[in-house]
């Protein structure tokens, strides 16, 4: 199991806005049901401008088992957080998990 499918810690901290032709509506693949408009030309995954962010494709427990509803549809911001990056680490100490090996 990949480390990431045991954590979803980024999917639980970071605002992610992506372009609205991401969305299915506008030829793209996110649902659209699951973003919000910022403005014209930006979106949002519903659930990451909350207080407390977590994605409302997030599916599972933080830090024991997770996964995305739309893994294979999710917006570019998805797309380019790796695991081991300063991102994901920063992610994983805000819910009390421990670094990733190297």
């Amino acid at each position: 199991m990949s480390p990431c499918q045991q954590c979803g810690a980024c999917c639980a901290s970071y605002r992610v806005d992506f372009s609205i032709h991401e969305l299915d509506e506008h030829g793209g693949r996110v649902p659209s049901g699951l973003a919000v408009d910022v403005n014209d030309a930006i979106c949002r995954m519903r659930g990451t401008d909350h207080a407390r962010p977590r994605c409302a494709a997030l599916v599972g427990t933080i830090g024991q088992q997770v996964s995305c509803g739309i893994y294979e549809w999710r917006p570019n911001p998805c797309h380019e957080l790796e695991a081991g990056s300063d991102a994901c680490e920063r992610a994983r100490a805000r819910h009390g998990l421990p670094p990733l090996p190297h």
